[in-house]
């Protein structure tokens, strides 16, 4: 993968406006109640949240069921030590791997060691982009792969004829493949659903969802609440809102006053996933320390928490 050139910039947590923060009711009543779809969003990042948040910065204009979700990623790197800090494996990583019994040596999200350009190294969460113009999806002959109506790229095993062109089209190589029938645990085969992928299909392709089935219920993605440094965040674009489980921020300020990029944008695949430029150095990772990542495990133990309790149970801290 290629490394980005641009400089660690401040962090700040406000809405902008008034220096205030967002409730968390306001977050669940606006950011996680019933769901509708759209088409999907396709102008500039920033220039769509402040056009989305400006026509209905509360998002009650529409009925609850009828609310426009569109579902992203914020990644700030500012905060990520690789959990290294803590002396454990990538948390982001195996909370994936316990709560969706990923198959053995699939990271749906991966933490990457990249280099600074002025020397010293940061790490980098690398879960799929669920890129709006995406070139798995349109290149895949047989239609397993698409969009949702809340922007969130799939992929149907079902359908799925296992040519791997979706693999060769995706400039992040986040897709992997079943070569064999995959070695999970009993409990993984229940209904299937591509919305969580469970259970996997010999021979067929296998990503990062963004977790649609937990999101329509209110609950944020493993990843994010297994996070213990809470670097990752979801947002939506609708509501112009985003959390890490801990706090909640008005997504447009906040991608603005963090100097927030998308990875590989020039490509023009206009990912959903943005990156807040750091080296963990707010929980004093020194980018020149070398330390490498712990390595994840396979054994679907638990990780402390049910992911699939309702977001409005978690007690935060």
């Amino acid at each position: 993968m290629s490394k980005h050139n641009r400089p660690p910039q401040p962090n700040n947590d406000s809405d902008g406006a008034s220096g205030k923060s967002v409730s968390r009711r306001k977050f669940l009543r606006n950011t996680f109640g019933a769901i509708a779809g759209i088409g999907l969003l396709a102008a500039p990042a920033v220039s769509i949240l402040k056009q989305a948040y400006a026509a209905d910065p509360t998002g009650t204009a529409a009925p609850p069921d009828k609310i426009r979700r569109q579902w992203c990623m914020v990644v700030d790197m500012k905060r990520c030590d690789g959990c290294s800090g803590l002396g454990i494996p990538p948390q982001c990583t195996q909370s994936c791997i316990t709560a969706h019994f990923v198959p053995k040596d699939m990271k749906w999200i991966e933490v990457f060691t990249q280099d600074l350009p002025g020397g010293g190294s940061y790490f980098q969460p690398t879960p799929c982009f669920h890129c709006e113009n995406a070139p798995c999806v349109n290149v895949c002959p047989v239609g397993a792969t698409y969009h949702t109506d809340e922007g969130v790229v799939i992929i149907d095993q079902r359908r799925c004829i296992g040519c791997r062109m979706c693999m060769a089209a995706c400039p992040y190589h986040r897709r992997f493949f079943n070569w064999g029938v995959p070695d999970i645990p009993a409990a993984a085969f229940g209904e299937y659903s591509p919305e969580h992928q469970s259970p996997a299909y010999k021979g067929t392709v296998m990503k990062c969802d963004f977790c649609p089935d937990l999101m329509k219920n209110g609950t944020l993605p493993p990843c994010v609440l297994g996070c213990p440094r809470k670097v990752l965040y979801m947002g939506d674009l609708s509501s112009d809102l985003a959390s890490n489980g801990k706090e909640v921020v008005v997504l447009s300020t906040f991608l603005d006053q963090n100097n927030a990029y998308r990875y590989k944008e020039e490509l023009g695949t206009q990912p959903r996933v943005y990156f807040l430029p750091g080296h963990g150095q707010e929980f004093g990772r020194d980018p020149d320390n070398g330390v490498e990542l712990l390595p994840n495990t396979w054994d679907w133990g638990g990780v402390g928490y049910d992911h699939r309790l309702p977001f409005g149970q978690w007690e935060f801290k």
